[in-house]
């Protein structure tokens, strides 16, 4: 007999319920009561993963837990915000145990590692759908935004840029612009040519399935950036979302942009289209003013992140890329991913 829902909430999500002195009330009642720092602005935010859109049918269940949570914990790093509580709403085609367990096995590990306590949510059958609503809280005045930047100021990306689009063809079975590898015997005690493509192969499909949020990073760069995204639909399509909020002109050099050599294998001439719109690397976008540069880049270094400076904001409206040959492609509203679109 299939376990009943109150059993599998106990069973599976009530160990997410974290011990925090600030959850006054958590799982088992009508609604959570949290208790919010003196002070502090509360911060939300909510992502749905929808099976067939976000997922491909038979996606890992550990995987979806890990990036349920992380795409979240993505958009309270952009705030400058520290994570706190969140809500879970699962709709399952079935009460499967097995998938259940390897879900919260893929969520558990992240939300402790940021003392995220689940307080509550819904449990219900139907089409597969992870929705999380995540909370967080930020001292007044001090979240980041994405309407502050200036002219003058120095665009920044976090980390690499165009790995998880790489990693979403790959898991989508999209023939790897490398090819298959020549045959061959390797030298003695050194990796095959195909066994480096494949582990290569493995880094993008890991960027995609398990994006690392940078939350640690954003708080760090309180009173430093002027302005914060996080890149969920591409470096092209969130920097015009930010410029537009901030009323400004920017223009981001090709030449300059953090590409890892995994993209760069697999990708070879599309790495930088890859980088540039491929969407849903999670890594931080934000600007800050020239007399930061030295405390940005000290506030990176002490949280053990790595940032590229890419561009520059002047007045005006719109982005352009600087490409080596010297052509520029331009825009003049944000563009990126709609899910009503054509």
């Amino acid at each position: 007999m299939a376990a009943s829902e109150s059993e599998l909430i106990e069973r599976y999500f009530r160990p997410l319920s974290a011990a925090r002195a600030d959850v006054a009330l958590g799982i088992g009642d009508d609604a959570a009561l949290l208790t919010v720092p003196s002070g502090a602005e509360l911060v939300l935010t909510t992502d749905a993963l929808v099976e067939g859109v976000h997922f491909l049918p038979g996606a890992a269940a550990r995987g979806l837990g890990h990036r349920a949570l992380a795409v979240n914990l993505s958009d309270i790093a952009a705030m400058g915000a520290v994570p706190a509580w969140m809500l879970l709403s699962l709709i399952l085609p079935a009460a499967d145990e097995g998938w259940l367990g390897e879900f919260v096995a893929g969520l558990a590990p992240l939300a402790r590692g940021y003392d995220v306590a689940l307080v509550g949510g819904n449990l219900s059958r139907g089409p597969l759908s992870i929705t999380i609503t995540l909370a967080g809280h930020v001292p007044p005045g001090a979240a980041l935004r994405r309407d502050g930047a200036r002219a003058g100021d120095a665009l920044y990306v976090s980390g690499t840029i165009g790995d998880a689009a790489a990693g979403r063809e790959l898991v989508q079975g999209l023939q790897p612009a490398h090819g298959q590898p020549p045959q061959g015997q390797p030298s003695q005690g050194q990796p095959s040519q195909g066994q480096a493509v494949r582990a290569l192969d493995a880094q993008l499909r890991e960027r995609f399935e398990r994006p690392q949020p940078r939350v640690a990073l954003g708080q760090a760069l309180r009173g430093l950036a002027s302005a914060c995204i996080d890149l969920s639909d591409g470096l092209y399509a969130d920097a015009a979302r930010l410029l537009h909020s901030s009323g400004c002109r920017g223009q981001i050099d090709a030449a300059q942009l953090p590409l890892s050599d995994a993209l760069r294998a697999y990708g070879g001439a599309r790495a930088v289209d890859l980088a540039l719109g491929g969407g849903e690397d999670y890594e931080l976008l934000f600007s800050a003013a020239p007399a930061h540069r030295a405390a940005v880049e000290e506030a990176a270094a002490r949280v053990g992140e790595r940032i590229s400076c890419v561009g520059t904001v002047s007045e005006g409206a719109g982005l352009f890329v600087n490409w080596s040959n010297g052509t520029a492609m331009t825009a003049s509203a944000p563009a990126g991913f709609d899910h009503f679109g054509r």
